[in-house]
């Protein structure tokens, strides 16, 4: 007999912003395959990440604990397998479970994923072809395409699964992480220049300084293996030359020249010569190769979550019913977004992440949820799901209510964020915590180093962000010293106290 308790399946990409998903309505891309878990359960607009880099996401989300509470506070930061995770206590009750794809918390028989039946991970970022995998401790090599392989490992471990226990599958794509190389396949795809975003030229006029301080800039701070070029002779006056795999890499940025014409890129694959007569035409190349390459590895990942649903609907009603099945992303991404790529700021693009969920047997098709949830939400969520007790060192609530279109009376409005790398020798991003609620977000930027390797010193002066997100939903003038909003930054500054005494966490001054 098949177990009534529900199967789950966790698929999650990195990086992979709302706006690249066609069910968020930005219309730059078609992702049909994951608009059919939209279509066919829920929609979250409102989900946000607790720490807007992919270890610390990755911890939250396993172990329904803020980052100062299981210690994953960055990106060289390992998480301990001994202590207590929702894969854990899910086999505890009979549960089948896998962990398969990306892993990114750490390597070695002290971090290795543990309270899974089976386990084949992606070592550190890990390669998008032929990537070598540690697969319950062994190391192998896998021909292909990294998100075909991750999925074609979901499905065997499906195949093979008891089918009368329940299985616990989180499926990690490695994609559409930076350097943003794409099955070859799709290499055509995307001719049409992609629209810029509006806020694509901030000036940061109206913004903490930390906003345009920032090493984030598509016009500035992408590199030749970011956009798949090769560097021409010419050294210095050229650009930094590559060396791949070297761990500076990122730091090898294509040059902004006085004399833009004596520019001259060339396609890694293809040999294609671009050349540039201003700089408005090379800051526009720059986007336009970004965002291409970015788009053509989200198509890898929708086609094989179509597999992925395929494999599940051709189970059977009976199973394809009591199987919960998510998609979501580690946080969000910015795609040209205040003229930025990656993530780690508490603005939106960066701080919300994608969420969708079908579950026919609790949530209705095509249903949007406007209510705030947390990533630090999702172990607690899984073991409601499944009938179990939320153990008392979670921190997280699970929104099961929600999914049912029920949201209680005291349900908590307020999503928290914490990035702790201050000033990391690539990005330069500067450390801050804040909250948002549904009308405003505060920032506190106290720019104070923390725990990682290369992290400059500290010395700025602290500053304050205060947004309201329904007039400024672009959050492009900051309104924390304007005296209109002086009782709003009252409640907001109180609770944002309240947040840190609730959860443990210590306020820096």
């Amino acid at each position: 007999m098949p177990s009534t308790q529900p199967n789950i399946i966790f698929i999650m990409a990195d990086d992979h912003a709302s706006k690249s998903i066609s069910c968020y309505g930005a219309g730059i891309n078609s992702t049909p395959n994951l608009d059919r878990i939209a279509e066919q359960g829920m929609l979250f607009n409102h989900c946000y990440v607790t720490n807007s880099i992919c270890t610390p996401s990755r911890a939250s989300i396993l172990t329904g604990t803020y980052n100062h509470v299981n210690g994953v506070v960055t990106l060289d930061s390992k998480i301990n397998k001994h202590i207590p995770n929702v894969a854990k206590h899910l086999r505890t009750a009979g549960y089948q479970t896998a962990m398969i794809g990306k892993w990114h918390l750490g390597e070695g028989s002290d971090h290795e994923p543990s309270g899974f039946d089976h386990w084949s991970v992606l070592p550190g970022q890990g390669d998008y072809f032929d990537p070598a995998m540690i697969e319950m401790g062994q190391h192998k090599v896998f021909p292909g395409y990294a998100t075909d392989i991750i999925t074609d490992q979901s499905i065997e471990w499906m195949q093979k699964r008891q089918k009368d226990k329940p299985f616990f599958l989180m499926c990690h794509h490695k994609a559409p992480h930076r350097s943003w190389e794409c099955n070859p396949k799709h290499r055509q795809l995307y001719q049409d220049d992609i629209k810029l975003p509006e806020t694509f030229n901030d000036d940061y006029k109206n913004r903490a300084k930390a906003a345009g301080l920032a090493k984030m800039k598509v016009s500035a701070d992408l590199t030749y293996y970011d956009l798949g070029l090769v560097q021409p002779e010419g050294g210095d006056k050229i650009g930094l030359r590559l060396i791949p795999g070297h761990p500076s890499f990122t730091q090898r940025k294509i040059p902004d020249p006085d004399d833009v014409t004596k520019l001259r890129l060339i396609d890694k694959d293809t040999g294609e010569n671009f050349t540039f007569k201003t700089q408005e035409e090379l800051r526009h190349f720059k986007y336009q190769r970004y965002m291409k390459r970015y788009l053509r590895t989200i198509e890898s990942i929708d086609e094989n979550v179509g597999r992925m649903l395929d494999y599940l609907d051709a189970e059977g009603k009976e199973v394809a019913d009591n199987t919960v099945i998510i998609y979501t992303s580690d946080q969000g991404f910015f795609l040209g977004d205040h003229g930025w790529f990656d993530k780690r700021f508490m603005y939106e693009e960066s701080f919300q992440m994608p969420f969708m969920i079908r579950y026919p047997k609790m949530i209705k098709p095509g249903t949007v949820c406007n209510d705030i949830v947390c990533n630090v939400d999702f172990a607690a969520t899984f073991l409601d799901l499944a009938g179990l007790p939320l153990p008392s060192y979670m921190q997280g609530r699970p929104f099961t209510s929600l999914l049912k279109s029920a949201t209680p009376p005291n349900w908590p409005q307020v999503a928290y964020h914490r990035y702790f790398m201050h000033r990391d020798k690539i990005h330069d991003a500067r450390a801050h915590y804040g909250i948002r609620n549904q009308r405003y977000k505060l920032i506190y930027w106290y720019n104070k180093g923390f725990g990682m390797p290369g992290t400059q010193a500290g010395g700025e002066e602290t500053e304050w962000e205060l947004f309201d997100c329904e007039k400024d939903p672009l959050e492009l003038v900051n309104v924390y010293g304007d005296p209109q909003f002086k009782e709003i930054v009252r409640t907001m500054t109180a609770e944002l106290d309240r947040k840190m005494v609730e959860i443990g966490d210590e306020p820096e001054h």
